[in-house]
């Protein structure tokens, strides 16, 4: 059995580096604009395309460029540019819903993965976009069953792709999300003139809403006020059948997430892959790996409709069910090569021995830590406040661009 391709988002070069510590085996990002996440997260350059190449090629990890919105006519020249670039930095592929980016691409002999926007749900449509595409993305309304349906018959049919090679079958792992087929809503439009289909979402459905009959004038009561706001993804418990259902690219959702987000969900994901090809996959550790998930944001869990569920489960408190979140403690200064010492300048809070620590940064990454000693101001100390200097023994470097933060549990935490 092959193994299950562990893809990862990458919404900054903090993010990125985040996933390639923690052995994603590809990553997909936006350029700039015509992705959907445009808004919601920072996105890369063009100048940056060439960095996120090499910093992949040194760790034999795939990059997806996506490019998955609804073009017009004066996105055109955009798309062009990008998918030339992407090109000219040996990107991977290019992820797409649109034809004419599908065009594009395949003219400058780029491979194309179809997005999840297509709604591919049955094995026709596939045989059409694996005309022009190597990989495809099937609809997120699918059940595990009518997954696997589709991977037999691709095998049983030789469907290929462009490349020659059998169409590799993708789905969605883990993360956000939402009311609407696939991804394609409409109501951040027409309330806001905002386009989630043009990576502008304003996600509407996460919020409280009255429902009111108009004819009567009746207000309906209903037992959960966010009647619209889907618990998070979670397939790490019943993993194994994913794997078993014929898969070949697993998708973990969350370009617009903080570096420790990714980190936490591709090493779990990282350890119950490899874990299912090394007979270890067993209760105990799905349990282990649920209490790491729940440390960072998610809305709560559900298996989405892999198995079978009619009905979808939905949020009971708006933002993050997190049991932890990060604390902004100050920056760095300074890294002392030889002596292996950080230095860094406390801003807000205090910090004492034993904190759980982040350090971020756009060259470094996401490091977690546990504070076993520190010097404030060049004396031993336990504790640390706001003004202060503080150093402490580093296994890596770090730089003035480096954020510090501390770990914290919140009211989700169990007691």
């Amino acid at each position: 059995m092959q193994k299950i391709e562990l893809m990862a988002p990458a919404g900054n070069f903090e993010s990125l580096r985040a996933a390639l510590d923690n052995g994603c085996d590809s990553v997909y990002f936006g350029v700039e604009q015509l992705n959907m996440r445009a808004r919601a997260s920072i996105n890369f350059t063009l100048d940056d395309l060439e960095k996120i190449s090499s910093l992949c090629k040194a760790k034999r990890v795939r990059t997806y460029l996506t490019l998955n919105t609804i073009i017009y006519d004066h996105d055109l020249s955009i798309v062009k540019t990008l998918i030339k670039r992407a090109k000219e930095a040996d990107i991977s592929a290019v992820i797409a819903m649109d034809q004419a980016v599908i065009q594009v691409a395949r003219a400058e002999g780029m491979e194309v993965h179809i997005s999840t926007q297509i709604n591919i749900t049955n094995i026709e449509t596939l045989k059409f976009y694996a005309l022009f595409a190597d990989t495809v993305v099937l609809s997120r309304e699918l059940s595990l069953r009518q997954v696997k349906h589709i991977t037999a018959l691709v095998e049983k049919d030789q469907i290929k792709g462009p490349s020659g090679h059998l169409i590799e079958i993708e789905i969605f792992g883990h993360g956000a999300l939402c009311m609407a087929v696939s991804g394609k809503c409409f109501m951040s439009l027409h309330s806001h003139n905002s386009s989630a289909n043009r990576g502008a979402c304003k996600q509407n459905c996460r919020k409280k809403y009255t429902v009111i009959d108009q004819e009567s004038g009746f207000e309906m009561e209903l037992d959960n006020e966010y009647i619209m706001s889907p618990k998070d993804l979670c397939t790490i418990d019943f993993l194994d059948q994913v794997a078993d259902a014929g898969i070949k690219v697993l998708k973990i959702e969350g370009r617009g997430r903080a570096p420790e987000y990714v980190a936490k969900v591709i090493k779990c994901y990282r350890d119950a892959i490899d874990s299912i090809y090394n007979g270890t996959y067993d209760k105990e550790k799905v349990i282990s790996w649920m209490l790491e998930l729940e440390k960072v944001y998610n809305r709560g869990f559900w298996n989405g409709y892999y198995l079978g569920q009619k009905l979808g489960e939905w949020s009971k408190e708006p933002g993050s069910h997190a049991t932890q979140k990060k604390v902004y403690i100050g920056k760095g200064l300074h890294f002392f090569p030889k002596a292996k010492i950080g230095e860094f300048k406390i801003e807000a809070y205090d910090l004492t021995v034993g904190d759980t620590l982040l350090i971020t940064g756009p060259t470094t990454g996401l490091k977690e830590i546990t504070l076993d000693k520190m010097f404030v101001n060049d004396f031993d100390a336990k504790k640390a406040v706001k003004g202060d200097s503080i150093t402490m023994k580093l296994d890596f470097r770090i730089r003035p661009s480096d954020k510090l933060y501390k770990i914290v549990k919140t009211e989700f935490a169990k007691a």
